[in-house]
């Protein structure tokens, strides 16, 4: 039997999000009204704003945020493709002409001790929104009924901060995906594409969370979640997971994420899908380091045999602010994919990238970056290149990437 949830629940859930959005927004102006000795305050960024804080609040108004986000980039491959697609990726995939990458528009409501209830929506489109939809093989990856028009949702959630202990903040909906250390929107990390290891893990999920700040070091998440991958309904079972933030002094964090659940028709526990991701940063001044390291584990039910099916990834992130707008990065990574599940082609990946930003904001509330990047590529088993040889099975390519990313933000509607 095959869940429902995407294809039938999804429309009245979303439905619900927005009136209730718009219902908050509503009673949180008119509380604005009477307070409008408040202080604005505006927050540069598309970065997630700490909840919960225990400093006496402004008016209700203040949890509220709303922000564009836009990025535009061309790649060019020196394998020059004939058909244009950047292989084994599926973010800035599209190659040879400039292409929007993303725009996004969203509208947040924080939780707070104050203001307890939150919400999250936002609608999206681009070049790595189409990439969001999967495709079979595996059986599994087909994708469910509308999943072109749900991959256009950004967030769909309402949250509610429970007083107990620290806080328990719970969320349910259209949810953020957690087990990477890149974000799915290039202008938040180092580089500008994204690593083939974080092209392979969820970008959303659909399901819940509960989120426990344990103390002022350590936070734990966790989820219960359709699937791996939110627009494919292979069954009718959750899968799990788990994230535990741990910052082990002031320079460095170390980030555990683990995810156990079915992803195949067969939903017995020996066919679960396992996977864990392991992170470990540290920062201090102008100077980054970062390593994450991926394993996997699934045992194929449809398959002769049922042989059990591994992957494995890691990447080591170098960066350095050496002027107040210019940064660069370096980020070796390699991704090795034995038995072709995820990337869809029995092969060992090694990348190298290298990045400079530059970064300014021309108003309070706007942030922009120009980025020009490197990378090298180099691919070998025999799952081959289906633009190149297809008998020794490997690909190179060098790839230069131009692009120009805009995000605006602001931490208030007024007041």
């Amino acid at each position: 039997m095959k869940r429902n949830f995407l294809t039938t629940g999804m429309p009245p859930i979303l439905g619900g999000v927005v009136l209730f959005c718009l219902s908050m927004l509503m009673v949180s102006v008119a509380e604005a009204d009477e307070n409008l000795t408040s202080d604005t305050e505006i927050e540069s960024g598309y970065a997630r704003p700490e909840t919960g804080s225990s400093e006496t609040p402004g008016p209700e108004l203040s949890n509220w945020h709303y922000g564009a986000y836009l990025d535009v980039g061309y790649a060019l491959d020196s394998n020059i493709p004939e058909n244009g697609l950047w292989r084994s990726k599926s973010t800035t995939f599209k190659l040879g002409e400039p292409k929007v990458n993303m725009a996004m528009g969203y509208v947040r409501k924080e939780t707070s001790p104050q203001s307890r209830w939150g919400m999250a929506f936002g609608l999206q489109a681009g070049v790595d929104v189409d990439g969001l939809v999967p495709a079979p093989p595996p059986a599994a990856n087909e994708p469910v009924a509308d999943a072109d028009l749900y991959r256009h949702f950004s967030d769909a959630n309402l949250s509610y901060l429970v007083p107990l202990g620290n806080g328990l903040k719970v969320t349910g909906g259209l949810i953020k995906g957690y087990p990477a250390y890149e974000s799915y929107h290039a202008i938040e990390n180092p580089n500008y594409t994204r690593g083939y290891l974080t092209d392979f893990v969820p970008y959303f999920l659909v399901g819940a969370k509960a989120a426990y700040p344990v103390n002022d070091r350590l936070d734990l998440t966790f989820f219960a979640v359709t699937g791996y991958n939110y627009l494919a309904n292979p069954n009718d079972q959750p899968s799990y997971g788990l994230q535990l933030v741990w910052e082990a002094s002031s320079d460095i964090t170390f980030t555990q994420n683990l995810y156990y659940g079915p992803d195949q028709k067969d939903t017995a526990l020996e066919f679960w899908r396992f996977f864990s991701d392991s992170i470990l940063e540290w920062k201090r001044g102008p100077f980054l380091l970062a390593a994450s390291f991926d394993v996997g584990t699934e045992t194929q039910a449809d398959q002769v045999g049922t042989p059990q099916n591994n992957w494995m990834s890691g990447a080591l992130w170098a960066g350095w602010q050496f002027g107040e707008p210019w940064s660069v990065a370096l980020r070796p990574e390699f991704y090795w994919d034995p038995d072709g599940l995820l990337t869809g082609s029995i092969q060992f990946i090694q990348a190298y990238t290298a990045t400079l930003k530059y970064e300014f904001s021309p108003f309070p509330f706007n942030t922009m970056q120009a980025t020009l990047e490197y990378r090298f590529d180099n691919s070998t088993g025999s799952g081959g290149d289906s633009t190149k040889d297809q008998i020794t099975g490997w690909f190179r390519t060098s790839t230069l990437c131009l692009s120009p990313s805009c995000g605006l933000s602001a931490s208030e509607f007024g007041g």
